[in-house]
């Protein structure tokens, strides 16, 4: 669910112009949905896993791979770089303790261990598009 975050962040660091970041995460989180829509909407008929209808799984991971990416992304409307990256970052902060108490309810684990696993993977990614972000600066 965080693609176009990613590009929009690594976007924003490269160039420093918030409305190229905006538009880089824009179109990779509509991209991103699409995509996952249709592997999940593709991977099976729900008969043989019993998850459901394909176009039904297909839109709610679509939905949600998309919101996840456009949230990521909507702070670079703010015209400031300093400020849409302070925003972008308070963002993906709540996306991680959001992650981490949907793990807690729904796959009864503690919500420290779930909050660690997403902080661990949203860690990794933000330190790869960081480091994509300045060679590509550079």
């Amino acid at each position: 669910m965080r693609g176009g975050g990613q590009q929009a962040e690594r976007a924003g660091l490269a160039t420093h112009h918030p409305l190229t970041a905006f538009y880089t995460g824009a179109a990779t989180a509509l991209g991103v949905g699409v995509s996952v829509a249709f592997s999940e909407g593709l991977s099976d008929t729900g008969d043989l896993t019993g998850r459901g209808r394909p176009v039904l799984r297909g839109a709610i991971t679509r939905g949600g791979t998309f919101a996840g990416g456009i949230f990521h992304t909507l702070p670079f409307l703010i015209p400031g770089y300093g400020a849409a990256i302070i925003a972008a970052i308070a963002v993906v902060a709540t996306e991680l303790l959001t992650l981490a108490w949907l793990r807690h309810k729904f796959f009864q684990t503690s919500f420290a261990r779930s909050f660690l696993a997403v902080t661990v993977g949203g860690t990794i990614i933000a330190s790869l598009s960081a480091v994509l972000g300045i060679l590509a600066a550079a």
